[in-house]
């Protein structure tokens, strides 16, 4: 609506028309904007400046120099949940690795078969040992976050995640697994992709472990 406000006035202020009404017109242009937006519930709002960060996440880059010109990433626990868990799963991985491990996280928030939180994902299966979905939560060991910096950066991937940020980099990948290992469900999901050191595939089947 603004862009069509600004295209009325341009073409309006050039063309010989009496001052007074080009203001008419553009005040009852917004008027009816205004109309329109407080018809809109907050949920509905919330969702359309939403996509206007997606549309604008074109302009990521996967490099550390990009993530160091971002303002500090400041969130609740579904931010801080999913920063811990690149922490300790992917900080190892290149910038663009780090997005990707991102990614599996928030295709199974948005898929039936998991948890419908952040949170809720990561944590799956913890409290038995080695039966959790991913390893970090549930391996006996505490997890201490030492490299700050690693951390502050991962803040910011999961920062850009949570803002519905575009999904394309795994190809709607449910799973990953290191170059290094080969679990049983690498030989029957496709794989998507492999971005660094991870391997990324995309679920078929009910599987109970990552």
């Amino acid at each position: 609506m603004r862009r069509y406000i600004f295209s009325f006035l341009a073409t309006m202020m050039a063309q010989p028309l009496a001052a007074e009404a080009v203001t008419g017109e553009l005040s009852g242009m917004i008027r009816k904007e205004e109309a329109v937006l407080a018809k809109l519930s907050r949920a509905r709002v919330d969702a359309l400046f939403r996509r206007v960060s997606a549309g604008q996440a074109g302009s990521v880059q996967y490099t550390r120099n990009f993530l160091d010109s971002l303002p500090a990433a400041k969130g609740g626990k579904p931010l801080n949940c999913l920063s811990e868990a690149l922490y300790f799963e992917a900080r190892g991985e290149t910038v663009k690795g780090q997005f990707a491990v991102a990614e599996v996280i928030m295709n199974r928030v948005e898929s039936a078969r998991y948890p419908d939180s952040v949170c809720g994902v990561i944590n799956q299966g913890t409290g038995r040992k080695y039966a959790c979905q991913f390893t970090y939560t549930c391996d006996g060991r505490k997890e201490v976050i030492t490299e700050e910096a690693t951390y502050v950066r991962l803040r910011k991937i999961a920062k850009l995640m949570l803002s519905d940020m575009p999904k394309d980099l795994t190809k709607g990948a449910t799973h990953y697994h290191t170059t290094a290992v080969s679990p049983n469900w690498s030989r029957v999901f496709p794989r998507t992709t492999t971005i660094g050191v991870h391997h990324f595939y995309r679920e078929t089947t009910r599987v109970s472990s990552n």
